[in-house]
């Protein structure tokens, strides 16, 4: 494999599991140093950094709490004080609040508030933090989703918001970096083995695969492959766009 990325240095947020671990290890094997942001699972992300650095990346974990705006800045300042550069960034941290009906009398509001808390703001704040020390050239990533572009279910209103509002903010930021040569682009996944989707990827409906050109679920190499090609050099004259990786749902 020729290692495009030698030299750089990512933040991969949320990395410290599923596709954001899948992200930082591709990410290493491409050449780059990575760091990765965590909440609670220390043990996991610390696995991750070990992974890593078997791979001749330097890597280190931070713990970071995304619904924390006021973390964004000591996140991205602590990343500057280990590797004296940022170059990539990919907004991966992010949860999932399903299953009720915007009506429901059981809706739990403070948890879809927390959700557009970690998926919206902590992912603008992590970005407006990131966009002053990023590298001229650089890559910003957000992972999306399908859902945010066909919305194939009841019951996900708010977490399709929340997908749909991080699409146009990013291509706002692209906008703004525009003339610093730095992309911004937008990954958004379909079904996928991670935790957060853990029982519908290990049973899909055959309804839904229904809506689906290729009848099957994506890996979470897949769409790390994807992420890589953005932060490549391969990429550069890509910015706003929005790639799905999602089997033909978008169709």
């Amino acid at each position: 494999m020729q290692k495009e990325l030698i030299g750089k240095v990512a933040l991969v947020t949320g990395g410290s599991r599923g596709l954001g671990a899948a992200i930082a290890e591709a990410l290493a094997e491409n050449g780059a140093d990575v760091a990765i942001s965590y909440v609670a699972s220390r043990e996991k992300a610390e696995a991750v950094v070990e992974k890593l650095r078997a791979k001749g990346a330097r890597a280190i974990a931070i713990r970071s709490d995304q619904a924390d705006l006021s973390a964004a800045r000591p996140l991205i300042e602590s990343v500057m004080a280990e590797f004296g550069r940022l170059d990539i960034l990919v907004n991966n941290a992010a949860i999932a609040v399903q299953g009720k009906l915007v009506d429901d009398y059981e809706l739990n509001a403070d948890e879809l508030d927390h959700q557009w808390h970690v998926n919206v703001l902590g992912a603008v704040a992590t970005t407006r933090a990131a966009a002053r020390r990023l590298s001229d050239g650089g890559r910003i990533i957000f992972i999306g989703s399908g859902i945010a572009s066909r919305v194939a279910i009841p019951g996900v209103a708010d977490y399709a918001g929340t997908k749909a509002a991080i699409a146009g903010y990013a291509k706002g930021v692209g906008r703004d970096l525009g003339p610093r040569n730095i992309t911004v682009n937008i990954v958004q996944p379909g079904i996928m083995p991670t935790d957060m989707a853990a029982e519908v990827a290990h049973n899909v409906p055959e309804t839904m695969m229904d809506l689906h050109a290729i009848r099957r679920i994506a890996t979470l190499e897949e769409v790390a492959a994807t992420v890589c090609f953005l932060a490549g050099p391969n990429a550069s004259y890509l910015s706003g766009t929005v790639l799905d990786v999602a089997g033909g749902y978008q169709i």
